[in-house]
């Protein structure tokens, strides 16, 4: 049995954000993360590619679990991306120290005031968020729009494409903010370093290192205080109560996933930060067997899939659909009168596509109808999708009318069994107080997407939105950890 102060579940923006904090405070923390480190070395070849996948693409699985790469034999190893199946849906969840920072398109987008109102709480202040958490997390990751130079260059067709159909539609798009190091993007495109994210390379993360990732941000700040111990390769298989504080059960891996060690930690103050389906499933897997009997029955409900859509489009100029990564460029149909849209250029190298296509990701107001049960027989917890749901149909439908009032091109396809930006299962308000103390559990917090009640984030990635409900947590929160 070993002792901590604090400890803290994955080491994504949740986590990331509480172990500076709390280290800052001179809390001492243990972050615990299933995956490896993954430093960006001088060969720019520590991850895999679309071109050559191996077990370093995927979570412990004999075949690769990205879109449109899905079923190539692997080698099984702890990778950087898993794929979650669930009835109706599927979710895409990093693994990794940075979490899904190191898989993600490095967008951090804020919504707007009125779409934010639709899905969170009345008393969640927009304004506190606008004038403080957001920039916060802004800042320390450090974010910009893609620069002119990097816009105008041949690998970021398809980019452009959008922007000019949107402007001669009269619609509204735009650059993202990213966290992205273009110094780096540029190095690719002159062939400095090999191409990475000039390529399409997300998913499986950046050879570059141009990817700002919580590994190279907030987390050497949180170990740089002398507070913060990050442990790699520590996947928590349980957690339960233990007089006044917690239990966490852990098992040490190897690289292939074998175990090495099996040991306990205690604390009395345990911070969830998992992801919105590994934290859920943590904790109802945990009332349900009497770990953690007093968690309330919300536990577990108002998940939601963002509202994500997969989608390809043809019969367009040249678009480069393989290059020009991450996603930049975003086509905002946000008063979309069946449903409101925002629908980002996505390079998916990975399909082949041929040159006039394009790949979009889309994202709108999905409903918080998903949910999570316990089965007994098999000591899992699964989780339920309504995919037929009339409020999650019409999403596709919104991006269909969108893409029409576009005028060009063709739909392909839409796909909406898919999700990168699982939100909600441990709903804020609900299941927590309103800062992610969950009730009945003194001591116990969830940080992570887990928290987001209304479905997702708005007509965004949740990323942003994840990160500055983190750091108003983590406001309140450690000064009682610190008094106490």
């Amino acid at each position: 049995m070993r002792d901590t102060e604090a400890l803290v579940i994955g080491s994504g923006f949740g986590g990331a954000i509480a172990a500076l904090r709390l280290g800052e405070a001179g809390v001492q923390t243990i972050v615990l993360e299933r995956g490896r480190r993954w430093p960006v070395t001088e060969t720019h070849d520590t991850f895999a590619t679309y071109d050559a996948p191996d077990g370093r693409a995927a979570w412990l699985s004999p075949v690769t679990v990205a879109p449109a790469q899905d079923d190539v034999p692997i080698d099984v190893y702890t990778g950087v991306l898993e794929r979650v199946r669930g009835a109706g849906m599927d979710v895409l969840a990093g693994a990794g120290v940075g979490g899904g920072s190191l898989v993600y398109n490095t967008v951090l987008y804020q919504p707007r005031r009125d779409l934010f109102a639709r899905v969170f709480p009345a008393w969640l202040d927009y304004d506190e968020l606008d004038d403080l958490w957001y920039p916060q997390v802004r800042r320390t990751v450090g974010v910009s729009t893609m620069p002119a130079d990097v816009l105008a260059h041949e690998r970021y067709r398809g980019q452009r494409v959008l922007l000019e159909e949107a402007a001669a539609a009269g619609m509204q798009a735009r650059l993202f903010e990213q966290g992205l190091d273009w110094d780096v993007i540029r190095a690719e495109l002159a062939g400095d370093v090999p191409a990475s994210l000039i390529a399409g390379q997300v998913w499986y993360g950046s050879n570059s290192g141009a990817k700002r990732s919580l590994d190279r941000t907030y987390l050497p700040l949180a170990e740089a205080t002398g507070k913060v111990e990050v442990l790699a390769l520590h996947l928590v298989t349980g957690v339960r109560e233990d007089g006044d504080g917690y239990v966490v059960s852990v098992d040490e891996l190897d690289d292939n996933g074998r175990v090495l060690a099996r040991q306990e930690i205690r604390t009395r103050h345990l911070f969830l930060a998992a992801g919105s389906v590994a934290t859920t499933r943590l904790l109802v897997r945990a009332r349900e067997t009497g770990a953690l009997p007093k968690l309330a029955d919300s536990v577990g409900t108002r998940w939601g899939a963002n509202g994500d859509l997969v989608i390809i489009r043809s019969g367009l100029p040249p678009t480069g659909p393989g290059e020009g990564g991450p996603a930049g460029a975003v086509l905002e149909d946000l008063d979309n009168p069946v449903a409101p849209v925002a629908l980002a250029c996505m390079p998916i190298p990975q399909a082949k596509m041929p040159e006039g296509f394009m790949g979009l990701i889309g994202m709108g107001l999905g409903p918080a109808k998903g949910f999570f049960t316990y089965d007994e027989r098999t000591d899992s917890v699964n989780l339920t999708w309504p995919a037929d749901d009339p409020d999650v149909t019409v999403i596709a439908d919104g991006a269909r009318a969108a893409l029409r009032r576009l005028g060009t091109g063709a739909i392909e396809a839409v796909d909406a069994s898919l999700t990168g930006h699982p939100c909600g299962g441990v709903p804020l308000g609900i299941a927590t107080d309103r800062y992610g103390r969950v009730n009945g559990c003194p001591g116990l917090y969830v940080v992570d997407g887990a928290l987001i009640p209304g479905g997702g984030a708005a007509c965004t990635n949740p990323a942003l939105t994840i990160g500055a409900l983190a750091e108003r947590a983590l406001a309140a929160i450690v000064p009682d950890i610190v008094e106490g």
